[in-house]
């Protein structure tokens, strides 16, 4: 009998998490990033109030606000193998385009493309892909989906065994 690998087999294109849920992890991990930078500002203005900006939120503290998103959200898809608190609450996950979990260096490469000013609009669309995920060879799946297709596979491939 010939062994397959049910992996090359899954149709990630029926996976995919739809723009509502891919929305609702940027809505509910930029919330998760605001309170954290809130609390931080709180201890540093408590601890060292001289360290604070005085600024008027200018580009810079933009760029250093994307920049400082996409570190976060790379170390907790880094520990956390694909998914941050929205993809948790909504049931999705990054990961590579055979359906394999991401790495430490897929974590850091889709998550800094998303320091790149303008990368949430390139959001839009159906199916969505933006370039955080299109630039890193990741996709963002349902995985209730994923995990049918894999039952798929395996009951098919099991199917196959016993007719031989």
């Amino acid at each position: 009998m010939e062994q397959t690998n049910f992996e090359e087999e899954l149709d990630l294109t029926y996976c995919r998490a739809s723009t509502g849920k891919r929305f609702a992890n940027y809505i509910i991990d930029m919330i998760v990033f605001y309170i954290l930078v809130i609390l931080l500002g709180i201890a540093i203005g408590f601890f060292k109030p001289e360290l604070l900006p005085e600024g008027d939120g200018g580009i810079l503290e933009r760029i250093i606000s994307l920049i400082c998103y996409g570190l976060l959200m790379f170390i907790i898809e880094a520990a956390c193998h694909g998914k941050t608190l929205g993809k948790v609450i909504t049931g999705t996950k990054a990961v590579n385009m055979d359906g394999s979990d991401i790495g430490f260096q897929k974590a850091f490469t889709r998550n800094i493309i998303r320091s790149i000013p303008f990368n949430a609009l390139s959001a839009f669309g159906t199916p969505c892909n933006p370039w955080h995920d299109a630039w890193s060879d990741t996709m963002v799946v349902d995985e209730k989906k994923l995990d049918l297709q894999r039952r798929k596979e395996i009951f098919y491939t099991e199917l196959r065994s016993s007719n031989d």
